[in-house]
């Protein structure tokens, strides 16, 4: 059986890249293309084996996109609060087929599977009026003379069809969302390709306790012939023998079934050794280290054997901190970038981390400190809750309800 972890290594062999300077002002040539580039690794591998094929690596895409997808926008023009603008409405119904935490989740398990996310926009009226996630598989990046991308090929069905802005288009049809990579100038990398050989070892441990199982759970034993001195089965009796072993006595249906021996034959069981047992806790390793892969504590997961958290809520609190927070800043940057030609140099989207549920307990101890910190104005209170400042009329109105 082929190694996930070979093709992986397999698919990472690039051509030698070219490079030159482009004069002065400019900057080193990473490689000048005309046809699409293809990202540097097999676009099947990963979905198949690391997400579709592995419990571990599926659980930990589906928690981290449902943890981002779960978290509620806030639209800043410039310092001002915009509770009512266009860009929530877009995003809280991006498309008829989809809700906003639909499409959300949706980019987040493609980033996280293949270390790329792809958001097409559909203008109307030079707004943007629908969103939609493309598959990465679907996806290559047409580089221009200096490397930089100019458009994008997206196939499907047997077409492709060429990607670019427009002279009348506000924004690039196509957002990219990637996790860093140093081994590609225009495609991420993806969790699994760190994960892959633990991926591999889980795979591998759990296609041996499968086959354990379908022999009754206990290892094959040997059929030991005591015939007379010299004498030794026949060819066809060899075949008939194994014959009626295959269909009678293997199988998980077959287990504890009885054995009737003649002429000689006597059974001989084998049994496990401790070394055939160091599965067990090789596949709670490589569960471990896929978790690590993707930011997840393996405490989330039920890994036994990690006691690196005291409790799970701390467990979970560090999720949401070090792993899905920064993954929704890094989200919202990007759209705000994007969309910034269409909404304003001043547009700027960001998750409301204070609307987290896991992170309540400590959303009220900050704001209990800053409550007793007086030598704060109310702004700069606001501001370091993650607030937008409100005007002198607002800041009376919060002193008069005794919440300033």
């Amino acid at each position: 059986m082929s190694s996930f972890f070979s093709r992986l290594r397999a698919a990472f062999a690039r051509p030698p890249e070219r490079r030159g300077c482009a004069g002065p002002g400019g900057f080193f040539e990473l490689r000048a293309l005309a046809a699409p580039e293809w990202p540097a690794a097999n676009p099947s591998a990963f979905p198949r084996e690391g997400f579709a094929g592995n419990p571990v690596g599926y659980r930990c895409v589906s928690m981290i996109a449902e943890a981002v997808a779960s978290i509620p926008w806030r639209v800043f023009e410039g310092q001002d609060s915009a509770p009512d603008h266009p860009a929530l409405a877009l995003l809280r119904r991006p498309n008829p087929a989809q809700s906003g935490p639909e499409l959300t989740g949706a980019l987040i398990s493609h980033l996280q599977i293949s270390g790329n996310g792809w958001l097409k926009v559909t203008l109307s009226g030079g707004e943007p009026a629908e969103l939609h996630v493309l598959r990465p598989d679907r996806v290559r990046v047409v580089p221009d003379e200096d490397g930089w991308p100019r458009a994008w090929d997206y196939t499907a069905g047997g077409r492709t069809v060429r990607l670019m802005q427009g002279p009348d288009d506000p924004l690039p049809p196509l957002m990219h969302l990637r996790l860093f990579s140093p081994l590609s100038d225009h495609y991420g990398l993806s969790p699994f390709a760190a994960a892959a050989r633990a991926v591999d070892i889980h795979n591998a441990a759990a296609s041996w306790s499968k086959a354990l199982l379908d022999n009754a759970a206990r290892p094959s034993g040997a059929l030991v012939y005591r015939g007379e001195a010299g004498a030794g089965l026949s060819q066809e009796q060899f075949a008939r023998l194994r014959e009626e072993l295959a269909e009678a006595y293997s199988g998980a249906r077959n287990a504890g079934r009885p054995m009737v021996l003649e002429g000689g034959l006597e059974w001989t069981p084998l049994a496990h050794s401790p070394r055939d047992m160091e599965h067990i806790g090789t596949r709670h390793a490589a569960a471990r280290d896929i978790a690590l892969a993707f930011g997840v504590p393996p405490m989330l997961l039920g890994i036994p054997g990690d006691n690196t958290y005291s409790n799970y809520s701390e467990a979970n609190r560090t999720f949401w901190r070090q792993t899905v927070l920064p993954l929704a800043r890094r989200l919202g940057e990007s759209l705000s970038a994007w969309l910034a030609p269409v909404y304003g140099e001043g547009f700027r989207l960001a998750p409301a981390a204070d609307a987290v549920e896991a992170l309540s307990g400590e959303n009220e101890a900050l704001w209990a400190r800053l409550r007793k910190a007086d030598f704060l104005t109310i702004n700069e209170k606001r501001q370091a809750a993650g607030y937008a400042p409100i005007d002198d009329e607002g800041a009376d109105a919060l002193r008069g309800t005794g919440r300033s």
